[in-house]
């Protein structure tokens, strides 16, 4: 049996991030990874634009990464590389997690667990798509590994259904590498993806963006051949007589990422239905007591920095975890509120800087979001306008509220009326 103060599972930024803030804290740190090398999805994103908020500098995915993977090594924090985790029991005194490598079946003790597992992209059956299953229809993220990492060009001309930022990028990749991108659709009336990724990656490389619209077939037996796309109601329905089709060899799905939490669902933590993590408290802390969640294992972040930002937290709380008793207040999210992070807050120990995350359920032009606890607010802030695919990040001071577990706790945007 092998003992530790924290284990962290996944070597990404939010793992990364999260054992070197546990080890600065004083805590005897292990870090699990599947993969043979750390860095996480960074290490096949070529593309600059990671680390404007923390380094103030424009970073590619790699150089971002291996600042952290830098300082991890030369802390001598003990990472085990190609190792899966087959289950994680609570125990008396904390965790014990097995796990399976080269060198056999070994098992894990540690007092606090921090998972920081990332998400997985939804694939063309999450998304209904019919037709047969030939070769060519692809992930994005999938797509981008071919590319940049193995070297090879898995399109010569493609349609990529979804605007999520993946997609745009590698609408941008694939045109640079030769290929023709005949344009990008997308269900929603509104694009999926940050504003800057759009005029960047479509915009000035002349790719069309089809808004409602959506992939209804593809076709062809061992190769793509071709797929059906048609325009969508207010429903994101398919408009009988609206269907065209296009002549390709690849299908490149941008479609969304879902948090991966099958370990803490087996453990028992609330997952929120929103954010498909968990739900968490100012420390992301999990509803089940020595649990941490951070990065996009906890919700889908935009940048890398908040990524890292999290696993941060996670890594100082996990360190300084002593089962302290915890008396939980619940935030309320209002009917124009995608999702709020965090969704609890600890009465007993809630700080004048509370890091809260958020996303707008539509698009909000000259809108307020504001917190309230009792009737009484504590946090205003103005925005020009508000995106679904932009996460915003607000700093709250609750420490003066009295909080106490029968508090209600509300966060509401109100769009000013012209």
């Amino acid at each position: 049996m092998i003992k530790t103060d924290v284990l962290v599972i996944g070597g990404g930024p939010a793992g990364l991030a999260a054992a070197i803030e546990a080890h600065k804290n004083g805590a005897k740190v292990i870090l699990i990874e599947r993969e043979s090398r750390l860095g996480g999805i960074l290490k096949q994103c070529i593309h600059d634009g990671f680390g404007l908020v923390r380094f103030e500098e424009k970073l590619s995915g790699p150089e971002y990464a291996e600042r952290f993977i830098d300082e991890f090594r030369e802390l001598h924090i003990e990472a085990l590389l190609l190792t899966f985790v087959t289950k994680v029991q609570k125990t008396e005194s904390g965790f014990v997690a097995t796990v399976v490598n080269r060198d056999g079946v070994m098992d894990i003790e540690a007092k606090s667990l921090i998972l920081a597992t990332g998400c997985r992209e939804r694939t063309a059956k999450q998304v209904f798509i019919h037709g047969t299953r030939p070769a060519g229809v692809f992930t994005a993220g999938t797509a981008q590994h071919f590319t940049n990492l193995l070297g090879e060009l898995p399109t010569k001309k493609c349609v990529i259904l979804g605007s999520g930022d993946i997609g745009l990028i590698m609408a941008r990749r694939l045109t640079l590498e030769g290929a023709k991108v005949l344009g990008v659709y997308e269900v929603k009336p509104t694009p999926s993806g940050l504003t800057r990724n759009i005029h960047q990656c479509l915009n000035d490389f002349d790719i069309p963006l089809h808004l409602s619209h959506t992939v209804t077939r593809v076709f062809g037996v061992d190769r793509l051949e071709g797929v059906e796309v048609a325009k969508v109601d207010e429903n994101m329905r398919a408009i009988p007589g609206t269907e065209e089709y296009i002549e390709c060899d690849a299908l490149i799905l941008s479609v969304g990422l879902i948090p991966e939490n099958e370990i803490a669902e087996n453990l028992g933590v609330e997952i929120d239905p929103k954010t498909k993590g968990p739900k968490c408290d100012a420390s992301l802390m999990t509803s089940v007591p020595g649990i941490f969640s951070c990065g996009n294992a906890l919700h889908v972040n935009d940048l890398v920095d908040y990524v890292s930002e999290s696993g941060e937290t996670a890594g100082r709380s996990a360190a300084l975890f002593s089962g302290k008793e915890r008396k939980m207040a619940s935030v309320i999210p209002g009917d124009k509120i995608l999702y709020i992070v965090p969704q609890k807050l600890d009465t007993l120990s809630v700080g004048s800087e509370t890091v809260v995350y958020f996303r707008s359920k539509e698009v909000y032009d000259d809108s307020i979001f504001r917190i309230t606890v009792d009737g009484e607010t504590v946090f205003e802030k103005k925005y020009a306008f508000l995106r679904p695919p932009e996460m915003e990040k607000v700093i709250v001071d609750f420490s003066k509220c009295g909080l106490s577990e029968n508090s209600k706790i509300s966060a509401e945007i109100e769009v000013t009326v012209k």
